[in-house]
């Protein structure tokens, strides 16, 4: 298993309602293999990536996610501190100069 310091919160930067089926989310990596998600944090980090992010412009940052979705990802965050401790989860925005993930995962997160 490699050693895992990160957990770096993503959005897909797809519209607000849109609707995405589960074929194309299901490209993930396995949690041991290195992911691309952002660049220079890959090899100790793991990437979590909910889908939405932006307005119906499909511009505009804004957090789309739903009452499910913020359910689903407290779960899965709360699942891997439970298998990395150590760790710190962060927004994507911290490492890249984007709006990404469109909310502050640091903050929101920063207790679990």
């Amino acid at each position: 298993m490699r050693s895992i310091n990160e957990i770096i919160v993503h959005c897909s930067a797809t519209r607000e309602g849109q609707h995405i089926p589960v074929e194309t989310i299901k490209k993930g990596r396995d949690i041991d293999k290195s992911g691309a998600h952002t660049k220079g944090h890959n090899r100790n980090s793991i990437g979590i990536c909910y889908c939405g992010g932006v307005e119906t412009d499909g511009k505009t940052p804004k957090d789309t996610r739903t009452p499910e979705q913020k359910e689903s990802l407290l779960h899965v965050l709360k699942t891997l501190m439970a298998m990395f401790p150590l760790a710190t989860i962060y927004s994507h925005n911290e490492f890249a100069n984007k709006a990404c993930p469109s909310f502050d995962a640091t903050e929101e997160y920063k207790n679990l």
